[in-house]
């Protein structure tokens, strides 16, 4: 995400021209911010046993997915709202249905 234009012609070799990388450089920001909210929400669930806190983590990983499909939108396509942001918007409107039904 922040080597893209250095590293990133290393890693990607023949995947994409070298030209390509500045360009695309808010891309790979977006897709960096997003799959790095992932992974730490994921990861963290693992070793939580307390449903509340679950639902706490859930809600606070989900806003962060929110964040980064807002700032793709604004940045990159505003495609990526629907595709990153809506659906954790729904994943956060379904976890308080939850939760309120286990009430």
């Amino acid at each position: 995400m922040f080597a893209w234009e250095t590293r990133g012609p290393k890693v990607f070799k023949g995947a994409l021209k070298p030209e390509l990388f500045p360009p695309t450089k808010t891309l790979a920001a977006n897709q960096g911010l997003y799959n790095g909210f992932l992974a730490a929400g994921v990861i963290w669930t693992f070793f939580i046993s307390d449903l509340y806190w679950q639902t706490n983590i859930r809600m606070f990983f989900l806003a962060c997915v929110i964040v980064a499909g807002v700032y793709g939108a604004f940045t990159a396509s505003r495609k990526i709202f629907y595709v990153q942001a809506l659906p954790a918007m729904l994943a956060i409107v379904f976890t308080i249905l939850a939760a309120r039904s286990d009430v």
